[in-house]
């Protein structure tokens, strides 16, 4: 999964020991990152290539403790092969009698010459390296030494002299240490500075998982048996690090909601590191954890209340043990968030009140300053001033709001209502609680919430008196109806709310009205009344410019472009959608003018002009973003749509980064992104990755978003490439079955991939001479195709009639239906490619592999082979490796190169030229070092470039990379005879 990558380097460096290139590995990392389960993975393959595996591990007890104890502990597998070696012998008894005292010990202290102390040693250094290659010449040894960080000076003195004499022995030495606990002065810092310019020594890193790969984690650990927000949550708490996710899920699953709390094991081992600081150290640290995460030094310094050298002393101390890090030279940062939650919570109740009170004094005094606000309401609510939290929590909001970021902004407003009704009225702002209900309501649907906002919403409707403020009933009232549109499965609820409202206005004519008017006009045209959609849409523009409401006026001009498309006048809607978009952003509407730039992208992509829709679809992602509107409803919708054209277009890097939110948001519009992001990860191959994504989207409740029909694209696209075809049948069926009569239009594409998937059921039975199964699945297909005709046909597209996107499904569909009955047909699959023409580089790729079978079929090879070629160049470019490995396999069983006179190797090869020519020695049988020497390259460059290559091909050891190549096509097989 995560640590693929530095699994595959580690086996390649046992590969190459085993070929008689000894070599050493530094394994570096926090605690807890996962090294020893690196180490245990290792040791488990080394095992079973039938090398000797010596584990031992050095232990917590400083520099006076048992010399030589990992050094013990690994040869005590071999320890009757210690008899013939006097110094060995003595290294399991009685060491300090025997005269094999510690080297770090001073002679005066050991009774003992410090000269025959240095030739005990040397020979003992002597003697464990020979027994080390004796063992190499019967078979090859991997050497393991954990938490080289808590050596003895006489281990890491033998550590040194056994990796300066690595040669050609079949040893592999793994030492792992914890880079974080190697303060300025630690002894082993030298020692890796002098083993590092060894040339058979590399240091591997071992870094925290990224966001990706932690919620992979974390989501393995629980089975699929988390929802997606704790999953997210523990994640995030964990910051990367294996051991702290696993620990913080243990809690999880033991107490449920109180899983935020610290696991006592996890507190244990994080306290440690600050026990060993001293008294002025910790008592720094614990002030520290009061202000956050990250602290700036001068805030530090006004709370602290000590001498500033103290304080300097202190401080030095705690950044020498990694416990504290300087981002910059003015703010001091908690290594880890648990770290720092750890120290906090290990605070006195009253200590913890009387410094949130220091910090707050001191803030109260910059008032005003960026950030200052939020920092203020936090210490305040902490230290129980809420008069101050509440006013503090506001002016937050509105610098998070300005700043765009909704949903900080959010929390700061949510603080706000939780303490309102325990502040006095007289300390209260000036502005009712319904006000700040329906702000947070707007807000919560800026950031991703669309759950919360209706529920916000709901609550403020509940707190306006109609009668006494009819107005402003009816501005709730539409607030909560456009958050009921945005949320799929409840415009008909929305609809009822915006009647109540248009009630509450029928006489009183103005800005509200107008806009009250301007959404109902909104949701008519989305339950399919465009005659009275047009109504009010009119009715919003004359109110919107009687009462100068621009963005009224423009919210109306939308909804009119929009019907206007559905006329089949389309230069008319393009027209009417700039000249709202342009009013939008005079008169300073910004959720108006995201929703003008999201409908015209939308029509442009609808009309099959992707390159358009691309940079409109840019241009308001960048809008949106300068807004803090990207997870408003519209400017999710820009996202979405700008992922799905990057994904049509072929930009397929872009479209894999835009679905990862990168920010907390409801599992809904998390479902969203990151199932279309999936349509990547089948594409590319990347099966356990869209396996996942699946898994968590059956765990949360998104029937009423769109996600389940691009979820069925997706399960059924993995079923086929993974050679299901049957269960992609049953999946699409059961979605089709879903769809019900209302024409979806999605049901083109759905059912030309059933059409596929019972294609190849077809195929299969009719090479079983299945009758019966042939029968019925033709059968199916005559219906597959009826749906996908009248679909097109009888559907209502947005646009009024079946755009290019549609008809280039329906052409497939037609392809597909044919391959059902018989021999595939080279004309319809040539309209499928000419129909996909329009910009879906990835989508016609997949036809013209399919064009090439029906050619092959039709005996006409060199058009085949053109097709081919240029599907294969297409995957390629886009990392499409399911479809390329299709193509080649479809290229060898007909003998056809994928290569082309005009670029010979290049349009599918994975290497560069120096790994093609270590790839093509290696397969010869050749060993590192004699590669190195054909190719006049170290053997540790050599063993870089094998890294590389089992690192593309996914392969463990050289003879599978090399078996790999062959079955790819990627490498030529010699002539034989």
């Amino acid at each position: 999964m995560a640590r693929g990558r530095e699994l595959r380097a580690l086996r390649a460096a046992l590969t190459s020991a085993a070929g008689g290139t000894a070599a050493a590995v530094l394994l570096s990392g926090d605690a807890g990152v996962g090294k020893t389960r690196m180490a245990e993975e290792l040791a488990e393959a080394a095992r079973a290539d039938g090398a000797l595996v010596l584990t031992g591990r050095c232990l917590d007890s400083g520099e006076t403790g048992l010399p030589y104890l990992p050094v013990v502990e690994a040869l005590g597998p071999v320890r009757e092969r210690a008899g013939s070696r006097p110094a060995l012998a003595r290294l399991f008894g009685d060491r300090v009698e025997l005269g094999l005292p510690d080297a770090g010990l001073s002679a005066a202290a050991t009774g003992a010459p410090r000269v025959e102390q240095d030739i005990n040693q040397l020979q003992l250094f002597d003697a464990v390296h020979a027994l080390l290659a004796e063992l190499t010449a019967e078979r090859p040894v991997l050497l393991v030494l954990e938490d080289l960080h808590w050596a003895d000076a006489s281990t890491r003195r033998l550590v040194s002299f056994l990796l300066s004499r690595l040669r050609a022995q079949r040893l592999l030495v793994l030492a792992t240490y914890r880079g974080e606990d190697l303060h300025r002065r630690h002894p082993l810092r030298p020692l890796l500075a002098e083993l590092l310019r060894l040339p058979a020594v590399e240091r591997l890193d071992l870094t925290p998982f990224n966001r990706a790969d932690a919620r992979s984690f974390v989501s393995a650990l629980s089975e699929g048996g988390l929802g997606d927000a704790a999953v997210r949550d523990l994640a995030e708490r964990s910051d990367g690090n294996a051991f702290f996710a696993e620990e913080l899920f243990a809690a999880y699953s033991d107490c449920g909601d109180r899983g935020d709390a610290l696991p006592a094991t996890l507190v244990d081992v994080l306290l440690a590191r600050i026990e060993r600081l001293g008294p002025a150290a910790q008592n720094a640290v614990r002030l520290a954890s009061v202000g956050g995460r990250r602290v700036p030094d001068a805030r530090l310094r006004a709370v602290a209340g000590i001498d500033g050298a103290d304080l300097d002393t202190a401080l030095r101390e705690a950044v020498q043990h990694n416990v504290l890090v300087t981002e910059h030279t003015d703010v001091y940062t908690f290594r880890h968030a648990l770290l720092r939650e750890a120290v906090y919570h290990d605070l006195l109740p009253g200590e913890r009140v009387r410094l949130h009170a220091a910090y707050a004094e001191e803030l109260g005094a910059r008032i005003g300053e960026p950030g200052v606000a939020a920092a203020l309401a936090h210490h305040s609510m902490e230290s129980h001033a809420l008069p101050v939290a509440l006013r503090a929590s506001l002016e937050a909001a509105s610098e998070a709001e300005r700043l765009g970021a909704p949903a900080e902004s959010l929390e700061h407003l949510e603080r706000a209502l939780k303490i309102w009704d325990a502040v006095p009225v007289e300390q209260r702002p000036d502005r009712s609680n319904a006000r700040l209900l329906e702000r947070a309501s707007f807000v919560a649907g800026t950031s991703g919430e669309p759950e919360r906002a209706i529920a916000y919403a709901k609550a403020a409707v509940a707190c306006v008196d109609a009668a006494a403020q009819p107005e402003q009933a009816a501005h709730v009232r539409r607030r909560l109806a456009q958050a009921l549109y945005a949320t799929d499965g409840r415009e008909e609820e929305a609809g009822q709310v915006i009647e109540a409202a248009l009630e509450l206005v029928a006489d009183r004519p103005g800005a509200i009205a107008a806009w009250v008017h301007a959404a109902n006009a909104t949701i008519l045209r989305g339950l399919g009344r465009p005659v009275e959609s047009a109504r009010h849409a009119r009715a919003a523009l004359a109110q919107a410019k009687a009462a100068d409401a621009g963005g009224a006026e423009a919210d109306a001009l939308i909804t009119l472009a929009m019907l206007d498309e559905t006329a089949g006048q389309v230069a008319a809607a393009r027209e009417g959608l700039r000249a709202a978009m342009d009013l939008a952003t005079r008169v300073g509407a910004p959720t108006v003018e995201i929703r003008a730039r999201f409908t015209l992208a939308l029509n442009q992509y609808e009309h099959g002009d992707l390159a358009e829709a691309v940079h409109t679809l840019a241009d308001g992602v960048a809008r949106a973003a300068e807004h803090g509107l990207t997870w408003s409803t519209y400017g999710l919708e820009l996202r979405a749509l700008s992922l799905v054209c990057q994904y049509a277009s072929g930009d397929w890097d872009a479209a894999d980064a835009a679905a990862e939110p990168g920010h907390r948001v409801s599992h809904v519009v998390w479902g969203r992104l990151t199932m279309l992001g999936a349509l990547i990860s089948v594409g590319r191959g990347r099966f356990p990755e869209a396996d996942r994504v699946l898994a968590e989207f059956r765990t949360e409740d998104h029937r009423t978003t769109p996600t389940p029909l691009v979820a069925a694209v997706v399960a059924a696209e993995l079923a086929l490439w993974r050679g299901r075809p049957d269960r992609a049948l049953d999946q699409l069926r059961s979605c089709l079955a879903d769809t019900g009569s209302g024409w979806e239009m999605m049901a083109i594409r759905l059912a030309a991939l059933a059409l596929a998937a019972a294609a190849e059921v077809a195929h299969t039975a009719t090479s079983r001479r299945d009758e019966d199964a042939v029968t019925s699945v033709a059968a199916e297909a005559d219906t597959l195709i009826a749906l996908a005709r009248d679909t097109a046909t009888k559907g209502a597209p947005r646009t009024g009639d079946l755009g290019p996107e549609g008809r280039a499904w329906l052409a497939r569909a037609e392809a597909e239906h044919a391959r059902v009955h018989g021999a595939p047909d080279p004309a319809l699959w040539h309209r499928a490619v000419e129909a996909f023409a329009y910009g879906a580089v990835y989508e016609q790729a997949v036809c013209r592999w399919r064009l090439a079978e029906a050619l092959l079929h039709a005996d006409d090879r060199p058009a085949a082979a053109d097709h081919l070629r240029q599907a294969a160049t297409t995957a390629t470019a886009l990392g499409a490796k399911p479809l390329h490995d299709a193509a080649t396999r479809t290229a060898r069983r007909a003998r056809i190169s994928l290569d082309s006179d005009a670029t010979p190797r290049e349009r599918v090869d994975l290497f560069t030229p120096r790994e093609r020519a270590v790839l093509a020695l290696v397969a010869k049988g050749r060993t590192n070092r004699q590669v190195g020497e054909d190719l006049f390259i170290s053997e540790k460059t050599v063993s870089v470039h094998l890294s590389r290559i089992m690192a593309k091909l996914g392969a463990t050891r050289r003879a599978e990379a090399v078996a790999m190549a062959y079955d790819r096509g990627l490498l030529e097989k010699p002539i034989e005879g």
